[in-house]
């Protein structure tokens, strides 16, 4: 028997993955995200190009922390007047909001992904909102004096946000959403051969692959650039997207690039492009990896 039919949570998984009902809401909730946050200040500030990675998986923890902790509090006793147990709830509660914001805006970016990222996130995300509503109640019951009822919508809350956890690793381990797209393809650190001199036009972006690395070539204005085509952001191609002035931006998402070294000049996107450096060697266009800046 094939471990997946082993396993009762993974048959869940696939069901998930393959609910083609999913689609239209999916579709139409994630059209609206894109539509009130587009690229820009506030886009860059939820996706988290400030800070050098992803916003939302930080802002998981603290939801998460302040709510398991406060289960953990009943479970073990060492809260004898439930006033810890309570303003952890509210610091979950709290904290809820802006982890929403941010993980709706990445996942909202995946629509050109796998249609079954989108079908797992939207279900990811009504685990998420199950659990805020079990603890919320929790915290009325507690205030008003039920402690047992309390601590039950607690532990119902715990195991719901179990649930959205596992559907966000799975996403995030399993599915690919959201790791650096050009991680595992560094490019070559010699001169290597990328196209023929007479294979590119000035002005007009060429998709070539380096040593199975997607490379970006331009000549442009008065030399040459070389980046990496598959944007870090989301893998679209960044051959197909536009040229303006010294910047390319990415045709999916909006993400602007440098084309002198590939740094970034608007996000979605985290992590800077790799670049290359380029040269033109007796008809042939060579690129290598550039050295990291000190």
């Amino acid at each position: 028997m094939p471990a997946t039919e082993q396993r009762p949570h993974m048959r869940v998984l696939q069901a998930l993955e393959n609910a083609e009902p999913l689609d239209a809401p999916g579709q139409a909730i994630a059209k609206s995200a894109r539509g009130a946050v587009g690229p820009g200040a506030l886009k860059d500030a939820i996706s988290g190009t400030w800070l050098g990675h992803a916003l939302h998986p930080l802002l998981t923890d603290l939801v998460i922390g302040s709510f398991v902790s406060a289960t953990v509090l009943d479970v073990i006793g060492g809260d004898s007047d439930g006033k810890a147990a309570e303003r952890l709830i509210a610091v979950g509660i709290a904290s809820y909001p802006p982890t929403a914001l941010t993980g709706t805006s990445d996942w909202a970016d995946t629509e050109l992904a796998d249609p079954r990222v989108r079908r797992v996130g939207l279900a990811h995300a009504a685990a998420n909102a199950a659990a805020l509503g079990l603890y919320a109640a929790s915290l009325k019951s507690r205030r008003g004096g039920n402690t047992a009822r309390g601590k039950a919508l607690g532990l119902a809350g715990s195991a719901a946000l179990a649930a959205g956890g596992f559907l966000g690793a799975h996403m995030s381990y399993a599915q690919g959403v959201g790791p650096n797209q050009t991680t595992y393809d560094p490019g070559p650190t010699d001169w290597t051969h990328a196209a023929g001199s007479d294979e590119l036009s000035s002005g007009t972006p060429k998709a070539v692959v380096v040593q199975d690395t997607p490379v970006m070539l331009l000549r442009h204005g008065d030399g040459l650039h070389a980046i990496h085509d598959r944007c870090s952001h989301r893998g679209c191609l960044l051959s197909d997207g536009k040229i303006d002035g010294e910047v390319v931006e990415c045709v999916c998402h909006g993400s602007r690039f440098r084309l002198e070294d590939g740094s970034i000049e608007r996000g979605p996107a985290t992590q800077a492009q790799p670049s290359f450096e380029v040269r033109e060697n007796d008809g042939r266009i060579e690129v290598r990896r550039r050295a990291p800046a000190a």
